[in-house]
């Protein structure tokens, strides 16, 4: 068993780096040994592998599917919370819904991660149409991705232990919001999981087959991926926005270089960022 980042070759380290980053974008520093071996121990002891080099061999292998799909799941942060930063859903709620009143409405989360950002669009879609009664007639659908499949699974049944619950939620909104189904779990009404649909989808890959967005969320996921990967999701996301649509990323990510595809829009508090035509 590999039992500590000591056990991690540099010659290993930097092959397992290349793996991850290639099958799906994620970049690690040059100081990560550590969370290589915490979040693998389990693996490479099942595997009976003492060498991160050996774990490599065998995701490279023609047989690897579900070894590299273990390993990514495993590599992958899952932080998140209810109505995480808030500012993006008070933007939401007060300046982009009252724009698209009158078309269909089609959001993509991005990093959907467990659920809880595509719950919390769908509970301030209801908001807004609780406060403005008969608007959105034409239909709102939230689709909700991720690279991680077992966390995936867990997003698409909606149900959240009482400690996940208390991240962002309010009792109101907890009782407005969700069905208990017992002493310490809690599931997302019908309603409101109604409009998420969950899929897999790997960013590094073409997502045009989602067709057109009129928002998305990008939101504390491209901090993982280096600048070229980057500017070339970026880009794809402008090509995914309707004419005038708006792109929302993370309170410490930023554009850098695609000046000519968005434009700042600032909502005092928090900023927005709005597809401009090409």
């Amino acid at each position: 068993m590999l039992s500590s980042a000591n056990g991690i070759t540099p010659n290993g380290y930097l092959r397992f780096r290349n793996f991850l980053q290639k099958a799906c974008g994620i970049s690690l520093s040059d100081n990560k040994q550590y969370l290589v071996a915490s979040r693998l121990g389990k693996t490479l002891e099942r595997e009976g592998f003492t060498q991160i080099e050996q774990l490599v061999d065998a995701l490279e292998s023609a047989r690897s599917a579900k070894l590299k799909e273990e390993v990514i799941n495993a590599m992958t942060t899952n932080e998140t919370l209810w109505f995480r930063d808030s500012h993006p859903f008070t933007i939401l709620k007060t300046k982009i819904l009252p724009e698209m009143v009158n078309t269909p409405l089609k959001i993509w989360s991005s990093a959907s991660s467990t659920g809880q950002e595509a719950y919390s669009i769908s509970m301030v879609i209801d908001e807004f149409k609780a406060l403005r009664p008969g608007v959105l007639k034409a239909g709102e659908r939230i689709i909700a991705t991720d690279i991680c499949t077992n966390i995936l699974q867990h997003a698409k049944q909606g149900e959240y232990d009482s400690l996940a619950i208390a991240r962002g939620l309010g009792a109101d909104m907890q009782r407005k919001y969700f069905d208990k189904v017992d002493d310490s779990t809690w599931k997302v009404k019908p309603h409101i999981s109604a409009r998420v649909d969950f899929r897999y989808l790997n960013l590094i890959d073409s997502f045009s087959s989602l067709g057109k967005f009129d928002i998305i969320f990008c939101r504390n996921v491209l901090i993982y991926f280096n600048a070229e990967l980057k500017l070339d999701i970026l880009r794809r996301m402008h090509d995914s926005l309707n004419p005038g649509g708006y792109l929302f990323l993370g309170g410490s990510e930023a554009l850098s270089g695609l000046s000519s595809l968005f434009e700042i829009v600032q909502c005092h508090p928090g900023i927005v960022y709005k597809a401009k035509p090409q």
